[in-house]
């Protein structure tokens, strides 16, 4: 299926609101001054270059290690009082990743929060979560989050929300769309998905996000066992720590709030 007919169109949004847990705030796409730009921030420059100078309005209201109900309870309330013309929803992630839980039931609170957003703000965009099979740490997961898929598509088609079907985009299946922790996206990878948001809304955009990728030069075993070892040291056990020890990484992280897309703009040029 082609991002065209998937593609949602409607006039020029003027505002954004973004909500969501650390794909949203734009872990493992750092700016200059050391703070997270990410796809949605990205996505609010392609929108903002639609509309008069200084007329966008954009917040990103996302904090890293959230789970659904707590994304409902704490950003919700602000996004609804920002009254956005757009909002994107991404939630149950981390929760579909922990032991135990049933993706029909996170789905049902989903499907609950999604009601209360269409009747209360404009376009509600809503995001599949990733084919994890090339993800060490995730892909026995990846029949629950393919369950979990199929029930934000049928919630999209239930309720009129465009989706940004993050499964479909294999490119960022290519280990360079990945941070070294290997959890979230590169600085590339959020660039593909802002090029695919701004697909399904209709937008003109400035690049293919499944342009492929130049080939890599091959890694031998010792290279490869080498990276593992480096990995598991550095991210998997403090991620193991963290939930034995049942702390977030978001436990003491305040979100972006309103964000001036012309600061983005910036920070995407001075890194580029």
């Amino acid at each position: 299926m082609t991002a065209e007919s998937t593609s949602f169109i409607r006039d020029t949004f003027t505002s954004y609101a973004a909500v969501g847990d650390s794909f949203t705030e734009g872990v493992g796409d750092p700016g200059p001054d050391g703070a997270f730009v990410g796809w949605a921030d990205r996505l609010a420059v392609l929108l903002d270059d639609r509309v008069p100078e200084h007329t966008f309005r954009y917040a990103n209201l996302a904090v890293r290690g959230k789970l659904l109900d707590q994304i409902v309870a704490d950003q919700v309330p602000k996004a609804r009082e920002f009254a956005p013309d757009l909002l994107t929803f991404c939630a149950g992630g981390n929760d579909i990743i922990r032991p135990g839980t049933d993706p029909d039931e996170v789905a049902e609170r989903f499907e609950r929060a999604v009601a209360d957003l269409t009747s209360s703000v404009g376009t509600v965009m809503v995001t599949t979560g990733f084919d994890t099979r090339g993800v060490a740490v995730l892909k026995h997961l990846r029949g629950k989050i393919a369950t979990y898929n199929m029930h934000v598509r049928a919630i999209a088609d239930r309720y009129g929300c465009p989706v940004l079907d993050l499964w479909s985009l294999k490119t960022v299946q290519d280990r360079r769309a990945w941070d070294g922790d290997r959890l979230h996206l590169s600085a590339e990878g959020h660039t593909r998905v802002a090029l695919r948001a701004g697909q399904v809304l209709g937008l003109d955009v400035p690049a293919d996000p499944d342009q492929p990728w130049p080939p890599l030069p091959p890694r031998n075993t010792l290279e490869v066992r080498r990276d593992d070892i480096h990995w598991a040291r550095e991210y998997l056990v403090p991620w193991i720590g963290r939930r034995l020890r049942g702390e977030s990484s978001g436990d003491h992280v305040e979100a972006k709030g309103a964000v001036d897309p012309y600061t983005v703009r910036m920070h995407i040029e001075s890194a580029s």
